[in-house]
């Protein structure tokens, strides 16, 4: 299948035009207004939620990825360029995040860390957003092919902006991008065409 085809399942639910107002909201956070903090965390959690669950596949820890990198995205609110979008810059924050926690992972897992309590579903947590065949597909990539997975198909960024985000050259992120389409393919058992 293309890739635009197996975006098709990661797009259902893409990100809303960015309100008009994002700008006034950061300037407002800026200065302090909760409100404002409040409406931007609205706007941008369940994107943040879902990019974050992708990479690391363990909802509770890709809801503790979305909130830390929140607070992180306050505290560091003064030293943000209002010039420029805050869905990118705050997204970047929710991956470098959830890349930190898989690398983690899997060391804990190469030292013989019992990870198998952290794979255990939890009843209270919302189910998983993506069908099991896309989920286990995804868990197999490495976290790095994972995230700019998650960025492009999932947040919908170019991959330029992908590259900026991450601060990496662009093409070692459509190097990223093949290699985890590839994968996917040969574990969704489909063709990925660029």
């Amino acid at each position: 299948m293309a890739a635009d085809a197996f975006a098709s399942p990661l797009r259902r639910e893409r990100r809303a035009e960015r309100p008009r107002g994002e700008q006034r909201l950061v300037r407002e956070a800026q200065r302090g207004s909760e409100e404002a903090l409040e409406k931007l965390f609205r706007m941008h959690w369940a994107r943040a939620h879902r990019a974050a669950y992708l990479i690391v596949r363990d909802p509770v820890a890709a809801e503790d990825i979305a909130q830390e990198a929140f607070l992180s995205a306050i505290r560091s609110l003064d030293r943000f360029d209002r010039r420029r979008p805050f869905a990118p810059w705050f997204h970047r924050i929710v991956v470098n995040r959830a890349i930190d926690y898989s690398r983690t992972r899997s060391i804990r897992r190469e030292v013989g860390v019992d990870v198998a309590l952290l794979d255990q579903p939890h009843e209270d947590r919302p189910s998983k957003p993506y069908s099991d065949d896309i989920s286990d597909a995804l868990s197999g990539l490495a976290p790095e092919h994972r995230a700019v997975v998650v960025m492009r198909y999932l947040l919908d960024y170019t991959p330029g902006e992908i590259a900026k985000a991450l601060g990496l050259p662009r093409g070692t992120v459509n190097s990223r991008l093949r290699r985890g389409l590839d994968r996917l393919a040969l574990e969704l058992g489909d063709e990925v065409a660029p």
